[in-house]
């Protein structure tokens, strides 16, 4: 019987199964869906024990690894680790581990479908989605010269494993989002397609600003809508936000 990770990568293979086709079907998508809903850590090899239990040494500090890598993975562990498991044109599929009070800074997902599973612990996330650029004249101008988008907020809360699997989509369900770690915690993602410069896909930081912060002509959003609102301002990657990578010790995959 195929591994949890191996059915996984089967599902995305066929969910994500052609390279120009931006979106998949509602149907496929909730098929992925359903099958990261029952991934659970020892799934991928994790142990949420170690993990809040780290005594200051981050998510691969020298319990978690044995042997002889113990004590040079303790002295490179940073504050938000990335496991890579799997990444072709298509998709890719990794890990990210936060201890308690760590932040992913707000960023995007241009052109992405992505689906999110936490695997154990708590999180805060705030998601946005840009209002429509061809709204107004104003926005439009914004949109096309401006570092400063006006965007909608989406997604406001605290989660806590066990959840459902959160999907965004390239102009839907909160593409521009931040996380942040109310206790040690886990995430699962699903990118359909990756990352990719070369393909216009580079990943863009924010900036979130109240809505009634900057001058406003009273044109760009009506009154009565202005409700979770924000000004995102795009800036270069915050200098103290650094994810570093750690061996995937899971059950592999095979391609």
């Amino acid at each position: 019987m195929p591994s949890a990770v191996q059915n996984l990568y089967e599902v995305c293979n066929e969910t994500f199964s052609s390279s120009t086709v931006p979106v998949p079907s509602q149907r496929a998508i909730q098929r992925l869906r359903s099958v990261l809903d029952t991934i659970k850590p020892v799934d991928v090899g994790l142990n949420e024990d170690v993990f809040e239990n780290d005594h200051g040494y981050g998510f691969f500090g020298p319990s978690l690894w044995r042997g002889r890598q113990s004590k040079i993975v303790a002295q490179w562990a940073a504050p938000v680790t990335y496991l890579h498991l799997y990444e072709c044109n298509r998709f890719s599929i990794g890990i990210f581990c936060l201890p308690a009070s760590a932040v992913i800074p707000f960023h995007d997902h241009p052109g992405m479908t992505v689906l999110s599973k936490l695997l154990f612990g708590s999180m805060y996330i705030k998601a946005y989605d840009w209002v429509d650029p061809i709204n107004t004249e104003t926005n439009l101008l914004c949109w096309l010269f401006c570092a400063v988008k006006l965007a909608r907020l989406e997604v406001d809360n605290v989660f806590t494993s066990p959840c459902d699997t959160s999907v965004l989509y390239p102009t839907l369900g909160g593409n521009i989002h931040s996380f942040r770690a109310v206790t040690s915690c886990a995430v699962l993602d699903v990118l359909g397609p990756p990352y990719s410069d070369t393909e216009g896909r580079n990943c863009t930081y924010y900036r979130e600003y109240p809505y009634s912060s900057l001058p406003d002509d009273g044109n760009t959003i009506p009154d009565d809508d202005d409700q979770g609102c924000a000004w995102m301002e795009e800036i270069e990657k915050p200098d103290d936000f650094i994810v570093r990578g750690a061996p995937y010790k899971g059950p592999q995959i095979e391609a």
